[in-house]
């Protein structure tokens, strides 16, 4: 059985080895808690403290909902209030399916604004772990020295600890990694094949208070294929998109904008979503699978994108991270964009500073389709 502790004002939350209670946390009558006051005073990491003793402040304050932010991967970010009963049980479902246990060490490393980030917060609430906070950054095995049973990364975070030895080796002992926040490299997912531990791609988003859905990354069973939990029911849209029926998390039937197909086992995969499909010259093309095929082609960061086009209704457009490209740069590119089929070839290459990317690591698609627009002098 496992041991659960969901009635809010009981809850404890234990932060590098120290046990806070509710008490400790919950502000009253417009002052901070003990524990804001605390954390505001610790050097080093205090503004990732502060909004961890934020989080808590919020999560202790007699209310049934939290603010959380969706990401703006596709769009403009907003904000949600989510059902902290419903938060719990997501956490439930993760922490069952994991057979994490009391007192066992979880790394936080997430932005705390994000649901990703509060729902490890809330794993921790629920099943006793010992939350190991860490900033936010590209590398945040870089100071952790000690054991850890859970951890939830994005893959920019993998990919940075794949290059360094140390950090490697640390994230090789996490005897249970996810990583989440967006499509985890064929590269890194041929890396991680040899890892002696559970590693997990997740599928969620901030209206399913985090994942609904894992596939193992590693060992016999590593799979293509998302598993959803067993609570969790799905079926196809109209438009073959993904609909989830997820009542312990979800009030409501969400229809998402992600292309998928399923097995005979019920598992799916990803495809692509709605709003990434390019209709040129009527043929649809889907964004992330031209990506798929640029990406051992290519040895430039990009992102490919459109732009309206008065022959072809939409033209590919391929946003190359480059301040210009040099002739060889150039040849690069033409060179990859010939081996795609015909449909998929890019009609315009453009260089840029910078790939626009959200808060979470993820392609920031509607900046990507101004930046095209505004490059080729397009109004709207």
């Amino acid at each position: 059985m496992d041991d659960f502790t969901t009635e809010i004002p009981n809850q404890t939350i234990t932060i590098s080895g120290k046990t806070y209670t509710a008490e400790d946390a919950r502000a009253t009558s417009g002052k901070p808690s003990r524990l804001q006051t605390h954390f505001r005073k610790q050097e080093g990491e205090e503004n990732f403290l502060a909004a961890l003793s934020d989080f808590l402040a919020e999560w202790f304050d007699g209310s049934d909902t939290v603010k959380v932010h969706t990401s703006g991967s596709t769009g403009t970010p907003k904000a949600l209030h989510v059902e902290k009963r419903r938060m719990m049980n997501s956490a439930m479902l993760t922490v069952s399916f994991l057979h994490l246990r009391r007192g066992e060490n979880a790394l936080l490393c997430m932005p705390l604004q994000y649901i990703a980030g509060k729902m490890v917060v809330v794993r921790a609430l629920v099943a006793g772990l010992n939350l190991i906070p860490v900033t936010p950054c590209g590398h945040p095995l870089q100071s952790i020295d000690l054991p850890l049973t859970f951890g939830a990364l994005i893959p920019m975070q993998v990919y940075n600890s794949l290059q360094n030895p140390i950090e490697c080796e640390r994230l090789k002992n996490i005897r249970h990694l996810i990583i989440g926040g967006g499509a985890v490299d064929p590269a890194i997912v041929q890396t991680l094949r040899s890892f002696p531990h559970g590693v997990w791609s997740t599928y969620g988003m901030t209206e399913t208070l985090s994942h609904i859905a894992l596939r193992k990354l590693n060992g016999p069973d590593a799979s293509e294929w998302y598993t959803p939990f067993d609570q969790v029911a799905l079926s196809l849209s109209d438009e073959n998109t993904l609909v989830i029926d997820a009542p312990l998390v979800c009030p409501e039937r969400l229809t998402t904008n992600d292309i998928v197909e399923f097995n005979r086992s019920r598992q799916f995969r990803v495809i692509g979503r709605k709003d990434n499909t390019i209709n040129t010259g009527g043929v649809k093309v889907q964004i992330e699978q031209v990506e798929a095929a640029l990406k051992p082609l290519l040895p430039l960061p990009f992102l490919i994108t459109s732009a309206p086009d008065i022959k072809f209704g939409e033209r590919i457009v391929l946003l190359v991270q480059a301040t210009s490209l040099s002739d060889e740069g150039q040849e690069a590119v033409s060179k990859a964009i010939g081996q795609l089929p015909a449909y998929w070839r890019p009609k315009q290459t453009i260089p840029v500073n910078a790939l626009p990317l959200t808060g979470t690591g993820k392609p920031d698609r509607a900046t990507a389709k101004a930046m095209a627009r505004n490059a080729c002098n397009i109004d709207g």
